[in-house]
């Protein structure tokens, strides 16, 4: 136990990572955090576990806390997809349509999962306005998937989906798989087999989640590359029918409802995955140890190296920055602030405000982070990149 800054940091550890124990206390000093949590595997043991602060006001952070992971939650989505095409039940450049024949509507005949998962199907927003309450019904939002119109031929240009994403891919493995729901696979193929208590939707009996809330002192600034809240705020208002808009605003309860019941109930598996920084990095580091954890294959050795292949890298053009995707999972990015791990093949994904999940298979690695302090970053917060930074001195910069 390390108190300092009048902050208690509990969990395990040994003497060799106290520095990543020194940049967690940090981060509560220096950015405002309140509430976060840390969690390492090496080599598919679990090495750190961190946790911090408060959950909600008068409500102790602990091991098991869990956190909406707002995009982080596309990993889940993205494993679940590698999953059915490991075992032979989807093929990736096989049609959605062939599986889901009312996806193929409006334009969208030919666009395959692979397309949908490195963010190229065109596929970004809904272009007719939304009910806010509409979020939370997956019949009704599967069928305006449906329905929606490419905001460009499929495969000719990248623009990441920060909504549309789940539900398009997340209803093509409920199909195949043959699961009620989409919750209900990641629940029996993933969290169960792996001893996690990660959620898409909270169950009834489940532990609050973390309460979402800004940061009080964001970090950022002139390091960010344009990767920040204010930069897409600035996209959004120079063009308000534009994609960014709709992909962000349609509707407005996408960005306002995290905290309500409504969202923490329903499946939306782009960005309501609920999880604590130990299963986060659990499943992190299963992906870095050859896709096995606890003599359990989560996905095979073949499919792990899909998920760090680049299938794009180009100017998004939703976020209007340079980015690089694989099959669901982002890879490290061209600029310094923006890296996941050192090691070439690493890959993962953030989400809006902080967490951040990834692993490093040249390093085995699995990290996973959770807060309840939202920054502005839209890629990596410099909270979890200070964090990466003090972890890879002290397993080495090479492996």
């Amino acid at each position: 136990m390390i108190e300092r800054a009048m902050i208690e940091v509990q969990g395990h550890w040994s003497e060799r990572w106290a520095p990543v124990v020194e940049a967690f206390s940090d981060n509560f000093e220096a950015s405002g955090e309140e509430g976060a949590a840390l969690a390492v595997y090496l080599a598919g043991e679990p090495v750190l576990s961190l946790w911090a602060g408060e959950a909600a006001p008068g409500v102790a952070w602990e091991e098991n806390t869990r956190t909406n992971l707002f995009s982080a939650s596309k990993a889940l989505v993205a494993l679940s997809v590698l999953q059915l095409a490991d075992a032979g039940e989807l093929e990736l450049d096989r049609p959605v349509a062939d599986y889901w024949p009312d996806f193929g509507q409006a334009g969208k005949a030919d666009i395959t999962p692979r397309q949908l998962l490195c963010h190229r199907s065109g596929v970004s927003a809904l272009q007719e306005r939304v009910p806010d309450d509409a979020i939370f019904d997956w019949s009704a939002m599967t069928a305006r998937v449906e329905q929606a119109e490419p905001w460009w031929t499929p495969g000719e240009g990248q623009g990441y989906s920060p909504f549309l994403f789940g539900w398009a891919l997340g209803e093509l493995v409920r199909r195949v798989s043959g699961y009620d729901s989409f919750g209900q696979y990641v629940e029996k193929a993933l969290a169960q087999p792996l001893g996690l208590g990660l959620r898409i939707g909270l169950k009834e009996g489940d532990a609050s989640p973390a309460q979402m809330r800004p940061l009080k002192r964001p970090l950022g600034g002139a390091n960010s590359g344009g990767a920040d809240s204010q930069s897409l705020g600035k996209i959004m208002k120079a063009d308000p029918r534009g994609v960014t808009n709709r992909a962000f605003s349609n509707p407005m309860s996408l960005m306002t409802a995290s905290n309500s019941e409504a969202w923490q109930r329903a499946e939306i598996p782009a960005a309501n995955g609920h999880s604590s920084a130990r299963d986060l990095a659990a499943v992190y580091g299963a992906l870095a140890n050859d896709g096995q954890l606890d003599n359990t294959t989560v996905l095979s050795r073949t499919s792990v190296a899909l998920c760090s292949q680049e299938l794009t890298f180009e100017e998004d053009r939703v976020l209007g920055l340079p980015l690089r995707f694989g099959h669901g999972f982002m890879l490290s990015q061209k600029r310094a602030d923006c890296r996941l791990g050192r090691g070439r093949g690493a890959f993962g994904h953030p989400g809006a405000g902080g967490c951040l999940g990834f692993a490093d298979p040249d390093f085995g690695i699995g990290f996973g982070y959770v807060t309840g302090r939202m920054g502005q970053s839209l890629l990596i917060d410099p909270r979890p990149q200070q964090l990466i930074d003090a972890l890879y001195q002290c397993v080495g910069e090479t492996p």
